[in-house]
């Protein structure tokens, strides 16, 4: 990529080969998961950046807003492998790595795989199993492998882990851990339809078959991979990455603050960013691409003081105020 003016992309739907062409790749996947989810145009390229960019989702919001269906919208979009996990109290670490076992008829052990051995992972209501259980996708979301047993066994790719949860039930859940949530590239909420966006929900819903099971396959994992190897090559200059570490520098020293975000923050907020200018039609990263990120990519890495959380303070608001108060490349403030 060495042109760096803007391309022209015609969001044509005819098939052509999408690993040289980001932008038409992405117009194609996002219309396919438009089949089913209505409205959500930012929610919907928030979950395409952190896929390009290797990187797994935690969908928080109330029950019935669509978390499961943009989850299988999406594994049904790309040619993948797909398994959902439905954690309960019940599940144990085994379901999810997998287990060996002895065959009876070879006298040799076996390696039974768990749900997690798939391209796309949905842990649907992760926070409802036990922090044990929880533990069990530490080493498949950081290294791409689960160890059993002491043998290491590589997870296919491209791999994402999906998870959901619900912020207002609290009965019977165990909220995930610092060390959880910084595997998470994002966290992002859905949110309510508008009137007329659940008018076009209640017709589409209420027909003999349902959009998501309609919906066909877009792109398959070849082409995700090259895209995923695409990112990589996106320009960042030493000012755009000095702009992100002031950023997350800011985190850890504000005083509402009692952790900021970690090394692993900063990676994800710049290659987070490289995707968005890479769909954007650039192979530079703007500060603009590093703005847009930071509040998906930022935000669920952050912990309140008992003080700010007392006085109702946001990790929102506290990124806000960290924003306006960095320098913009260029020597500006916003």
């Amino acid at each position: 990529m060495e042109n760096r003016s803007m391309p022209s992309f015609s969001g044509d739907k005819a098939p052509v080969s999408f690993s040289m062409n980001p932008g038409k790749l992405f117009y194609a996947l996002k219309e396919n998961i438009h089949r089913a989810i209505v409205g959500k145009d930012d929610v919907i390229e928030l979950l395409l950046i952190s896929l390009l960019c290797r990187g797994h989702v935690l969908l928080e919001d109330v029950p019935g807003v669509g978390k499961t269906t943009l989850a299988s919208a999406l594994a049904r979009s790309v040619q993948c492998s797909f398994k959902r996990i439905q954690f309960t109290p019940d599940v144990t670490p085994s379901d999810v790595t997998g287990y060996t076992m002895v065959n009876m008829k070879t006298g040799e052990t076996e390696f039974r795989p768990g749900a997690v051995m798939s391209q796309i992972v949905l842990a649907d209501e992760i926070n409802r199993t036990s922090p044990k259980t929880q533990s069990a996708l530490l080493e498949v979301m950081e290294e791409g492998q689960v160890t059993v047993d002491g043998t290491t066994y590589p997870l296919p790719r491209p791999f994402i882990v999906l998870a959901t949860q619900n912020p207002v039930d609290f009965v019977g859940t165990y909220p995930l851990p610092e060390a959880q949530m910084d595997r998470f590239m994002m966290k992002i909420s859905i949110g309510y339809p508008s009137v007329e966006e659940e008018m076009d929900l209640l017709e589409r819903y209420t027909s003999p078959s349902t959009p998501l099971k309609r919906l066909g396959t877009v792109c398959d994992a070849s082409e995700i991979l090259a895209l995923q190897d695409q990112v990589g090559t996106v320009y960042s200059s030493p000012e755009a990455r000095s702009y992100v570490s002031q950023i997350t520098a800011a985190t850890r020293k504000h005083p509402a603050l009692s952790l900021g975000a970690s090394p692993r923050g900063a990676i994800a907020l710049l290659r987070a960013a490289q995707a968005s200018a890479l769909l954007g039609g650039r192979d530079y990263v703007l500060p603009d691409d590093i703005r847009r990120m930071v509040r998906p990519v930022l935000g669920h890495r952050l912990l309140l003081t008992p003080e700010a959380r007392m006085k109702n303070i946001t990790s929102e608001q506290v990124l806000a105020g960290i924003m306006q108060n960095v320098a913009v490349p260029g020597g500006r403030k916003k």
